[in-house]
């Protein structure tokens, strides 16, 4: 599919005009951001693994009733989405103490939690995102109670969901970030899940051994962080024992053979 004009670019993706009204293209970069983007770094294949495992997630919410923008996939790094109106929180659940939770607290991470914990946070690079409350949305208007309602309920499900799913394949979620968005029919508007669940945005340790498979290895350079990413597709079942990511990316394997 030709590509299209770019609508927006972020830290870890690309979105591009859609081919019908209403859509956009989401493509996945390599590109990786830590610490509000004060630390940058390039893992390579990144975007190809988050496409499919995004992929393989939402396609699994969708079949359990949750509504996300996720249309279907397009290539190894692009995949065609509902175009969305974005509200400006990013919700974080937590089910085991670790990052800045720890810090701001002084729980041990690793430690689990009583019960699930959900918190909000301001989308706003400038500010580092910030920390919110209830109040806050509800008095700048970001979203109504309503839509608060639906989306604590959406996150619960979905961590019920993920919880499960990874624990099957002998990974702990620890924690991860959701980001939501409206759309619109006529005057009347719903909220459906959006962006991507990847390890980017969710903390997995490994059951037996609580070795970190996310983007931690790359935040605290700990290594090994593109095989961290290919050891959650392969247990997911998105790729082969003998697979690579990198190489299966037609456009990075055109580039290295000087094409």
């Amino acid at each position: 599919m030709a590509r299209r004009r770019q609508i927006y670019e972020g830290k870890a993706k690309i979105l591009y005009e859609g081919p019908e009204p209403g859509t956009l293209i989401q493509y996945f970069k390599d590109d990786a951001t830590a610490f509000n983007a004060q630390k940058r770094g390039t893992i390579s294949g990144k975007g190809v693994i988050n496409n499919r495992i995004s992929e393989h997630i939402f396609t699994s919410l969708a079949a359990i009733g949750v509504p996300t923008h996720f249309i279907r996939r397009l290539n190894m790094r692009e995949q065609l989405i509902r175009q969305v109106e974005i509200i400006p929180v990013e919700v974080v659940v937590r089910n085991v103490a670790a990052g800045s939770l720890s810090k701001r607290l002084g729980i041990e991470e690793g430690t689990q939690l009583p019960r699930t914990i959900i918190e909000y946070y301001y989308k706003d690079d400038a500010l580092g995102d910030p920390m919110i409350a209830d109040e806050h949305i509800a008095c700048f208007g970001w979203a109504t109670q309503d839509e608060m309602n639906d989306i604590a309920d959406m996150a619960i499900r979905v961590n019920d969901f993920l919880s499960g799913m990874f624990a099957a394949i002998g990974i702990r979620l620890i924690d991860f970030k959701l980001e939501f968005g409206r759309i619109w029919d006529g005057d009347f508007s719903r909220v459906i899940l959006a962006d991507e669940i990847s390890p980017d945005g969710c903390r997995l340790w490994d059951i037996k051994t609580n070795q970190k498979l996310d983007k931690d290895r790359f935040r605290q350079d700990l290594g090994g962080v593109e095989e961290a990413y290919q050891e959650v597709a392969r247990r997911l079942g998105l790729l082969q024992p003998d697979d690579d990511f990198a190489v299966l990316d037609l456009d990075s394997h055109r580039k290295k053979r000087g094409r």
